[in-house]
């Protein structure tokens, strides 16, 4: 095992601990992911961006959530570069890009096409006319309900223009 994956394993279990000494209120949208235990990447590159406050606060969000498989999927050396403490805006801008405003849910666009502003800037393209495609990701599972919004899984991680 990599010391970068032992090293997110590490945080991503630190947050579990601290997360979930808070299970006596409904989940937000950081301990619904913590929780599932197939985003440890997403929450470590979250706390290194400094964004578990903001994903924890009042909402409502969608985020498109990359699992680890999806992290894996990007070329090697990618994530442990994104984490170093010099990157950290190009982290935000990258996880930023997987927000959007409000809660949707997937009946909201099941059979429309569109483009949505992410919290980023950039806009994202959804096809939901057969399955629901945010940019090149395939939403493998949708409509995860959090006290503040909604995850939808996806299979790829999503990049901006940047």
């Amino acid at each position: 095992m990599s010391a970068i994956k032992s090293s997110l394993i590490a945080v991503a279990t630190a947050a579990s601990l601290t997360f979930g000494a808070m299970s006596a209120k409904a989940a937000d949208i950081v301990d619904t992911a913590v929780a599932a235990g197939s985003f440890n990447t997403l929450v470590a590159a979250v706390q290194a961006a400094g964004l578990v406050d903001t994903l924890k606060g009042e909402g409502p969000f969608t985020v498109f959530a990359p699992t680890d498989e999806a992290f894996a999927k990007l070329p090697a050396g990618t994530v442990e570069d994104l984490l170093k403490p010099e990157n950290k805006d190009k982290l935000v801008s990258i996880l930023t890009y997987h927000v959007v405003p409000g809660k949707v849910m997937s009946g909201d666009i099941a059979g429309k096409e569109m483009m949505v502003a992410s919290v980023q800037g950039d806009s994202i393209d959804v096809n939901a006319m057969n399955g629901v495609m945010v940019d090149e990701a395939t939403v493998v599972n949708a409509d995860i309900e959090a006290d503040n919004g909604v995850i939808h899984v996806i299979d790829t991680v999503i990049m901006p223009g940047m």
